[in-house]
């Protein structure tokens, strides 16, 4: 497989979180040989939990299954930028690589608003790549907003 074969399992999971109600974004860890650990989708409201987005979710499901936190040599593909708290953790995590698709200005913490990736003052760094499947990435954000949206203006007669 490669970045768009990846992605592509991120995007089915943002799809699932679309259909929940919950905010599309969807996430995979895989292994260097290319071994998926695990895969999920936001789940804030769901699990009423302000921590459970896609990133948190996965590298939660991804130390249990390895046995330990560090998750040295694995790649996440995501669908959106990460946020400061997911970025964190990726880095304190030992990720390897993180590949996403749609920049998110607002809130995007390794190329938009901040480069935590980068900052050679934390004890790790990540590779960073971005821009894969962009364009589909960002239409499911904007047809989840805009759907809510329409659903949340008043009805006039």
């Amino acid at each position: 497989m490669d970045h768009p074969e990846y992605m592509a399992i991120a995007m089915a999971e943002a799809r699932d979180a679309a259909r929940s109600g919950e905010v599309p974004v969807g996430a995979v860890l895989i292994r260097s040989d290319g071994t998926i650990l695990a895969q999920g989708h936001n789940r804030r409201e769901t699990d009423r939990d302000p921590t459970a987005h896609a990133e948190m979710l996965v590298l939660r499901a991804a130390a249990e299954k390895m046995g330990g936190w560090r998750l040295s040599g694995t790649t996440l593909y995501v669908t959106l930028e990460p946020c400061t708290m997911c970025a964190g953790a990726l880095i304190l995590s030992r990720v390897e690589r993180v590949v996403f698709g749609a920049r998110d200005p607002k809130g995007g913490a390794l190329v938009s608003l901040y480069q935590l990736g980068d900052d050679v003052r934390l004890n790790h760094q990540l590779d960073v790549m971005q821009g894969v499947l962009e364009e589909p990435s960002r239409e499911i954000l904007k047809e989840f907003f805009r759907s809510r949206r329409n659903h949340s203006e008043p009805k006039t007669e």
